[in-house]
Formats: C-alpha cells, sequence, structure tokens
C-alpha cells in the first residue's frame, strides 16, 4: 500500500487507501469528478513538498497529478530576440517545476530563473505563489486553466483573478476547491536575468541589488545558495528532508517589530519579519530537536526528518517553535506546508 511517507519529502505519513496517478488531464478530472461523486475524501498531490500528512492511514482518495506537455506560441521569436516581446508558455500541471526553470534557462526565458530549486510540481505554484531571491511565481503567470469542483467544470483564471499575495492565492485561500491542470506564463526573453532583487543573491553574483546577471549564472548561485541552506532535496542527506520553509515570515505592525529584528517594510506601513530570526533569537538553533525530528543544521525554517521520524514528532516540533516565538516575541508563526489530519 502506498503511504505518504513514500510521497512527500518530509517522508513522514501514514498509509493511503486509494491511490492514483494521472497522466494526463482526462484521467485527473475524471477520477476527481467520481470522487466527488461518491463522496470520498480526496486530495490532489504533487510532489508532496509542502505537505505533511498524518501518521494514520487516509480514508480516502489521493489522486498525484503525473501530466505532462509544454505547447509554446512563439517559439519561431527565439532567432531573432531583438525583434520578440515575450512568450507565452502553457505548461500541464505535473510537470516538475525544477525541470521547467532549467528548459526556461536554457531557451533564455526571463523571469523564473530565481525560482530555481524549489521541490514540486508546476500546478503547485500558483497555489502557494511560490517565491524566492526576490522573485514570485505571480510576476509571470499570465492564467490558471483549473477543474472547479464546486461546478464541476473546466474554468481559467486570468492572472489578475488569481487573487496573489504573499505565498497566497485564490487555490490556496479556498483550498480543496480548484484543480490545477495547467498554467500559462509570460515571459520576455533575454541572456540577462530579471533585476536582482536580493541582497544576498546579489552578493553571490558580483552585482548591486537592481542590476542584472547572466542568466545561467543566476540559476547556479541560487542553486548554491539553496543548497547551503539544505534547501534542494537530496536523497542522501537528511538535513533536506523536510517542506523547505516550514514557517513563512509574518507581517505585522510597525509597533510589534521587536529591536534588532531583520525586516522589510511592505504594502499599507506593516513590517515583514525574518522567521528565521525570530526563531533563532528564540532559542530554537540550528540542529535543535530529537534525534528523529529537529531543525535543520543548515537552516531554521527548515523541520527535518532525521530519519524514523513521524508526522507527530514534526508537528510537536513545529508547535514548540511556535509556542517559544510567541512567547518571546508575541508575534505567531503561521505554517506554509498544508497539513492533512493534523493541526498545529
Amino acid at each position: 500500500m502506498t503511504s505518504f511517507a513514500e510521497l512527500t519529502t518530509t517522508q513522514v505519513g501514514g498509509p493511503i487507501t486509494d491511490f492514483a496517478e494521472a497522466t494526463d488531464e482526462a484521467e485527473l478530472i475524471a477520477a476527481v469528478r467520481s470522487a466527488d461523486a461518491a463522496g470520498i475524501p480526496l486530495l490532489v498531490l504533487g510532489d508532496g513538498s509542502n505537505l505533511i500528512a498524518a501518521d494514520e492511514p487516509f480514508e480516502g482518495r489521493v489522486v498525484a497529478v503525473r501530466t505532462s506537455g509544454m505547447k509554446v506560441d512563439a517559439d519561431d521569436c527565439e532567432s531573432n530576440m531583438a525583434m520578440c516581446g515575450g512568450v507565452l508558455a502553457d505548461i500541464a500541471a505535473g510537470m516538475v517545476w525544477d525541470d521547467f526553470v532549467a528548459n526556461a534557462v536554457r531557451r533564455q526565458w526571463v523571469g523564473i530563473e530565481a525560482l530555481s530549486g524549489i521541490p514540486g510540481r508546476v500546478g503547485a505554484a500558483p497555489i502557494q505563489n511560490i517565491g524566492a531571491y526576490g522573485q514570485e511565481v505571480a510576476q509571470t503567470i499570465a492564467r490558471v486553466r483549473t477543474f472547479d469542483r464546486a461546478d464541476q467544470q473546466v474554468r481559467t483564471f486570468a492572472a489578475a483573478d488569481c487573487g496573489f499575495g504573499y505565498r497566497n492565492s485564490i487555490f490556496k485561500r479556498e483550498r480543496g476547491r480548484f484543480v490545477v491542470l495547467n498554467v500559462t506564463f509570460q515571459l520576455k526573453m533575454g541572456d540577462l536575468s530579471a533585476p536582482i532583487g536580493y541582497d544576498e543573491l546579489a552578493r553571490s553574483l558580483g552585482v548591486e541589488p537592481g542590476q542584472r546577471a547572466d542568466l545561467g549564472a543566476v540559476r547556479e548561485a541560487v542553486l548554491g545558495l539553496r543548497r547551503a541552506k539544505g534547501m534542494v532535496v537530496d536523497p542522501a542527506d537528511p538535513d533536506t528532508w523536510s517542506t523547505g520553509s516550514f514557517f513563512v515570515n509574518p507581517v505585522v505592525g510597525a509597533d510589534m517589530v521587536p529591536a534588532g529584528a531583520r525586516s522589510w517594510p511592505v504594502a499599507g506601513g506593516q513590517v515583514k519579519l525574518s522567521a528565521a530570526w525570530l526563531i533563532e533569537q528564540a532559542g530554537f538553533t540550528k540542529g535543535y530537536g530529537s534525534t528523529h525530528a529537529r531543525v535543520s543544521t543548515k537552516h531554521t525554517l527548515a523541520l527535518t526528518n532525521q530519519g524514523g521520524a513521524s508526522a507527530a514528532e514534526v508537528i510537536a516540533l513545529a508547535q514548540e517553535i511556535r509556542a517559544g516565538v510567541q512567547k518571546r516575541f508575541g508575534v505567531r508563526l503561521d505554517n506554509e506546508p498544508s497539513l492533512v489530519g493534523l493541526e498545529l
């Protein structure tokens, strides 16, 4: 029997009673429709890189999205970038995200190079509005095609209708309603990246923030930074057996910023705090935890399974960290990964 431990990057979670893989759009919609018609609990899964499921059996259907395909409407302009304003790339939800990024960099499509190394599938990208090193996927999405489980029909969202926010979207807020079928990206073309919007990345490239750099060099620099933090999944390294960042950076009023905290101003006069800084200052340093579940030795935002951990142990560690930060700073940390059968 298939289990969540086999299907997720943290490698925890119980058995699945009804598991299916959908390799094309028709299979995916049919699996969803039949579960809904029968009243069966349903979970649609990519690579499980942003999900932690309970140790108990999941009494429902899990559909792994393994669709493939890419349609580009401007291939002919790649030979003459000076005459081309960009490309629209329509990508199946089941394509591995980093494979798409690598392909984009190779073809000199600009706008997602700083999102290199993020685990998961393309269909998960708009749900979470994934972001890293100064880029968010919402900056390049033109539209998202979905299956609406409430209306039982295919529905396409223009970017303006996706409700994108910091690690958020309408697809996340109405969790479970929309099954992403494919995502259309609007990407510029060129051999230089988008302006570098993150100081750490700029330093590693030897440029000033706001400058551009060689597209391939940006990808390699991002991969290097992520590997150093244990944020690129490595089957041989337990410090990467996680969901990546477990907590999102909290956004608070200016009066709630702790002295000396790493922070950035955001819209509306609010301030985004570094969750990693809060965690470290609250006493949860790298390597903190038990033999099985502990904070990564490379990055304090990653809660790892060092081998043999249960989902309950990972969540207990998360609860301890959140409570400690709340007590020390009065700031509540929210989890980034989805929790199935679990509460934080």
